[in-house]
């Protein structure tokens, strides 16, 4: 299988230093997978230099269930599954109608509209923090407005988590508890994905899946390492640091 995987390299004629790229896209999606959010812009963009942008969400995507797969194991006991009976049904809404549109979007428009959309919410969210407001967590048009955006930007650019990660600040969920509940939701929006990535996007092959093989070692240690690096961040922190890296990734989405 691994002269197979080598050969499938040579004819695609990536470079040492796209080879590089790949692996270190797959090491941040084991980190991020971990526990350490807000860093799925960065990966996205990685995999898209290396393999283009729809052929991307197709390397992506098996490998984002197998990380997935490490995450419910592990905190598993951390989930809180109220709040996936929230979020689901309006994230397969979103998954369906970027199946739909996923063809005729403007990827730069989509890019843009979304940007601004994540950055207006981070906002928000720093407005509560300040006043300590809880009026948006107990706000259903708010859970079903978020799921609908993440499960269509999942679908789209496998760029779900920006808004995933602000309604789980916005629950004001332990570190632990975040983790786990996002954990559990992407597994099974991943999932139900990859049915639509084989048969109708055709954007998962039998080479994609080889080169899958290959970086499956990037994601297992990349969700080791974050595992570790989680432990070292209190829940303040951890809240602070989505944050910041989920208003940076908006940035870089809008102006990539």
């Amino acid at each position: 299988m691994s002269a197979e995987i080598l050969s499938y390299f040579s004819t695609i004629q990536l470079s040492n230093f796209e080879l590089f790229l790949a692996f270190l896209g797959a090491f941040l999606l084991g980190v991020g997978k971990a526990g350490i959010k807000g860093i799925g812009v960065v990966i996205v963009i990685i995999m898209a230099i290396v393999f283009g942008g729809k052929p991307s969400t197709g390397v992506l995507i098996p490998m984002m269930v197998l990380a997935d797969i490490f995450a419910v194991i592990y905190y598993h006991r951390h989930t809180q599954w109220k709040y996936l009976v929230k979020l689901l049904p309006t994230m397969v809404i979103g998954v369906l109608l970027g199946v739909w549109f996923g063809n005729d979007i403007s990827d730069a428009v989509f890019k843009q509209l979304m940007a601004v959309l994540i950055l207006g919410i981070v906002i928000l969210m720093i407005f509560m923090d300040r006043k300590k407001s809880d009026v948006v967590p107990q706000n259903r048009f708010f859970s079903n407005s978020i799921g609908l955006l993440a499960g269509f930007t999942s679908m789209i650019g496998n760029l779900a988590g920006s808004f995933s990660n602000i309604y789980f600040l916005a629950m004001r969920l332990p570190k632990n508890e975040f983790i786990g509940t996002a954990a559990w939701l992407f597994f099974v929006i991943n999932v139900f994905k990859l049915p639509f990535h084989f048969f109708i996007w055709k954007t998962v092959s039998k080479e994609s899946l080889l080169i899958n093989v290959l970086l499956i070692p990037g994601i297992i240690l990349g969700f080791f390492a974050g595992v570790k690096l989680v432990k070292l961040i209190n829940n303040e922190a951890y809240r602070k640091f989505i944050l910041i890296v989920t208003a940076v990734g908006a940035l870089v989405i809008l102006f990539k």
